[in-house]
């Protein structure tokens, strides 16, 4: 990994917020690599500032000081280069699967029959084929995430930013949709940036894990989790999981059963 070309640089990230205390800062100088087609996953306690992180790579917030680099270049945002998706699918509910998904392309005014045929393609080949006109609610949540992921990667996006997307679904559900991810991910070639609790699932995953302190916060470390993952099923029987497991729930100082006392 250390010898891939680095795609985003996030440098000395501030952000605080106002309350009827006074500021608030939530990140103080926050600042790590994202190489090209990496996976990186981004942990840390609980209103430690994580959608923050994404919200101002998407563009949606701005940061107080710092940087994004991106392939070399200052920017301000990585709009039209990322694709979020988070942990509510978000789909309209008075739309058809085909129409939930066909939604961005549209906003972009490429929504004619190549897009079409495309998404189609898309749908057979996450087991969608034949839900082209089912609308979501006649779905199960495991079907309406990957409508929302197909969505997202009809955009082409550079990076996906991906804010806790299986959380609310059952442990099996999220078996399958983790192997569809990584298999997508590996097919088309992104890098991916994603937000999660779990950290079972952050090492299953990822190339590579950031762990954040609590605020304000800032990098307590970037762990490189070498485990060779055919599927998230192979990479949690891999000999080093636990290892990586135990070493990331120290990170946070949380205590496994083996070490938690009676």
């Amino acid at each position: 990994m250390t010898n891939q070309a680095i795609q985003l640089s996030i440098n000395g990230i501030h952000k605080s917020f106002s309350s009827k205390s006074g500021p608030v800062e939530v990140l103080s100088g926050l600042t790590f690599d994202v190489h090209e087609q990496d996976f990186v996953s981004i942990i840390g306690p609980s209103g430690c500032g994580k959608s923050t992180i994404f919200n101002i790579i998407a563009g949606l917030l701005e940061a107080d000081q710092g940087s994004l680099i991106y392939r070399g270049e200052k920017t301000t945002s990585l709009r039209g280069r990322i694709g979020y998706m988070m942990q509510k699918d978000l789909l309209f509910p008075w739309k058809t699967v085909l129409d939930n998904v066909l939604l961005g392309l549209k906003v972009r005014g490429e929504d004619g029959p190549r897009a079409v045929d495309m998404a189609r393609e898309y749908l057979s080949t996450f087991g969608l084929s034949g839900f082209e006109k089912s609308y979501p609610q006649t779905l199960s949540g495991g079907m309406r995430q990957r409508v929302a992921l197909i969505r997202t990667l009809l955009m082409d996006p550079d990076i996906l930013l991906l804010d806790e997307p299986f959380s609310a679904l059952d442990y099996q559900t999220r078996l399958y949709l983790e192997s569809v991810l990584l298999e997508a991910v590996a097919t088309f070639k992104k890098t991916v940036i994603l937000v999660t609790h779990d950290i079972d699932e952050a090492v299953a995953l990822s190339k590579r894990v950031v762990v954040l302190s609590g605020r304000p916060t800032t990098v307590k470390n970037v762990h490189e989790i070498e485990i060779e993952r055919t599927s998230p099923i192979d990479a949690r029987a891999h000999k080093n999981f636990s290892e990586y497991f135990n070493l990331l729930c120290s990170e946070l100082d949380i205590q496994t059963k083996k070490d938690a006392s009676v």
